[in-house]
C-alpha cells in the first residue's frame, strides 16, 4: 500500500529562502532516484487546543519555523533502494555545502526528527 518517510525540522525563519532551495534540490534528487513524491510543508497552525502540538516533539525557538516533509515510496524495500541511490549521488555533496555556506548552517540537522511509516489505512 505504500511507505513514507516523515521529517520535522525547525530552522531560523531568516533562512527560509536558503532552506527552500536546498529542499528543492533534495526533492529533485529523491524523485530522480525513484521516490514517488516529495513535499515540504511550513508550520502554520502549531498551537491547537486540546491536543499535543508538534512543537512538543520538535521545539522551535524565537525566530524559528517548523518544516515537515514527506517522501513517498512503494514499500520499505523501495525506500531503502532509493535512499542508497540518493546518498551515492554526487549532488548530495554539493547540497551539504549549500546547507552550510561560510559556516552559517541553514538548519541544525541535529534537531531533525525522522521516521519511516508503512501505510496501513488508505481511503
Amino acid at each position: 500500500m505504500g511507505y513514507v518517510d516523515l521529517y520535522l525540522l525547525p530552522f531560523p525563519k531568516k533562512n527560509l529562502d536558503r532552506y527552500k532551495d536546498v529542499a528543492n534540490k533534495f526533492g529533485r534528487i529523491a524523485r530522480e532516484c525513484g521516490a514517488l513524491g516529495y513535499r515540504e510543508f511550513l508550520g502554520e497552525d502549531l498551537s491547537p487546543e486540546g491536543v499535543l502540538p508538534f512543537t512538543k516533539a520538535a521545539p522551535i525557538g524565537d525566530g524559528e519555523v517548523l518544516s515537515a516533509a514527506i517522501v513517498e515510496y512503494e514499500s520499505r524495500a523501495h525506500r531503502d533502494e532509493v535512499m542508497k541511490k540518493i546518498f551515492a549521488d554526487p549532488r548530495m555533496e554539493e547540497m551539504k555545502q549549500d546547507m552550510n555556506p561560510d559556516g552559517d548552517p541553514v538548519a541544525d540537522m541535529s534537531k531533525m526528527y525522522y521516521g519511516g511509516f508503512e501505510t496501513f489505512v488508505e481511503v
